[in-house]
């Protein structure tokens, strides 16, 4: 049964940072693809500058499409907003059975997951790979050693997809930031400007 890691996000935009990290779960640890789940909207973020879901999307097809472990989900598109991690989980084991789902996530994101919608019952059914990311608050105690999170020693990126947006706004080269396929897509579209 092959194991997929989902890694979750607006990807508003996708940036090497996403590629890194996903490139690095699929060829060192026991995952053996990355989907990236393009999600509409996060219940806890704002909705303003947030592309549109289909440009996101392909934004994220673009910077996966020559790395054959990394694969774009548009999973999420199929259900009602705000949608909640649960019922994509839910929704993607009906679609592929045959697949063994495990979450990817920033530490910064596991910090909050005791807020998130039934994340007693993901983390009673699912794995958590944790990568570092910098966190002002500690991981809750609860969470801390439990059998199902797994602490994964990967790249520490700080690279946001919010700076890279204002830096597009302030007419600065953020380039070198972004997989080259989605870079040429973004500035022929004139994206975030």
């Amino acid at each position: 049964m092959k194991k997929i890691g989902l890694y979750f996000g607006t990807f508003n935009p996708i940036h090497i940072g996403h590629l890194i990290l996903a490139n690095h779960f699929a060829e060192t640890t026991d995952i053996d693809e990355v989907w990236f789940v393009v999600t509409p909207q996060n219940p806890m973020k704002k909705k303003d500058s947030i592309l549109g879901n289909r440009q996101r999307l392909e934004l994220v097809y673009r910077a996966t499409k020559d790395y054959p472990k990394l694969h774009p989900s548009d999973i999420e598109f199929e259900l009602p907003i705000p949608n909640y991690t649960i019922n994509s989980l839910t929704l993607l084991e009906e679609k592929h059975p045959n697949k063994h789902f495990t979450l990817l996530m920033g530490e910064d994101n596991l910090v909050n997951f005791p807020k998130w919608k039934n994340y007693d019952l993901i983390l009673e059914r699912y794995e958590l790979y944790v990568y570092p990311r910098h966190s002002e608050r500690p991981i809750p105690e609860q969470l801390q050693d439990h059998s199902k999170i797994n602490l994964i020693d990967a790249p520490k990126i700080e690279l946001s997809s919010s700076a890279i947006r204002t830096a597009i706004k302030k007419g600065q080269n953020v380039q070198p930031l972004l997989p080259p396929e989605s870079w040429s897509y973004l500035d022929e579209m004139n994206f975030y400007k």
